[in-house]
């Protein structure tokens, strides 16, 4: 378990409000993240988890709130917006690859046409970062000829090669068989130890214990508790989040 990092605030919300017609699913949203920070979001089904994932790099908008990266408030759209969504690495439930295109073409792609890099300084880059997730050796494939293990592993080096500033996590083991969790999870936690700024929506109660410098529990859109892990999993203080833990921790 790393140490809370004392940093400067990275991602901040502030009175984050989000409604889909009559259903207010994020409900004066108050967060801080601080650089190389892990904070794990968990709770129910419906109770805004990734919808608040989603809102952090407006792939939701919100009806009112503000929510900054490093500083800079969220644009709405346009040049901008694309240039800070470019800082916000996001890694999906589904893996989003290009199916035409190999491994090696869906890591560089971002870097060559975003951040404008040489095709050289990409693939360099790109190899690295493959190997570091260990799919090295699959960079010539197309995604249909890897596992769906593998296919978040290239995902994860996808959204490293741009150098975000924070990586986004919604419920990325939540498709993948459970002999291939681990391998992704692996892959997550070293990243957290070597200080990536991560918010990472998902049901890995382990990984959460693990990584995170910091469990923030959702519940009816709303934060009902943030601690530790250490706090939260043996003293939560929300009857909510004693219920919730009860039906998980005891499957």
């Amino acid at each position: 378990m790393t140490e809370r990092p004392t940093g400067e605030p990275l991602v901040r919300l502030t009175g984050v409000n989000k409604w889909f017609g009559q259903l207010h699913v994020l409900q004066d949203i108050d967060l801080t993240i601080d650089r190389g920070e892990v904070v794990v979001v968990i709770g129910p089904s419906g109770s805004g988890k990734s919808t608040l994932c989603r809102t952090i790099n407006r792939l939701e908008s919100i009806e009112n709130g503000e929510i900054t990266i490093d500083g800079q408030r969220l644009p709405e759209e346009g040049k901008e917006l694309a240039r800070l969504r470019a800082d916000v690495g996001m890694v999906f439930q589904s893996f989003n690859l290009f199916a035409h295109k190999t491994v090696l073409e869906n890591v560089t792609l971002g870097p060559i046409k975003v951040r404008k890099q040489s095709k050289a300084d990409a693939e360099k880059r790109a190899r690295e970062l493959l190997d570091r997730v260990g799919v090295g050796h699959q960079a010539d494939k197309v995604p249909a000829q890897l596992s769906g293990g593998q296919q978040q592993r290239v995902a994860i080096a996808r959204a490293l090669a741009m150098d975000p500033k924070v990586m986004l996590f919604d419920e990325p083991t939540s498709a993948l068989d459970p002999e291939m969790i681990n391998e992704v999870l692996d892959v997550m936690t070293s990243l957290a130890r070597d200080g990536m700024t991560m918010i990472v929506v998902t049901h890995e109660m382990g990984f959460a214990r693990r990584a995170a410098n910091r469990v923030v529990f959702m519940d009816g859109g709303r934060i009902v508790e943030s601690a530790t892990p250490e706090e939260f999993f043996t003293n939560p203080t929300s009857d909510r989040a004693k219920d919730f833990l009860s039906k998980i921790l005891n499957h």
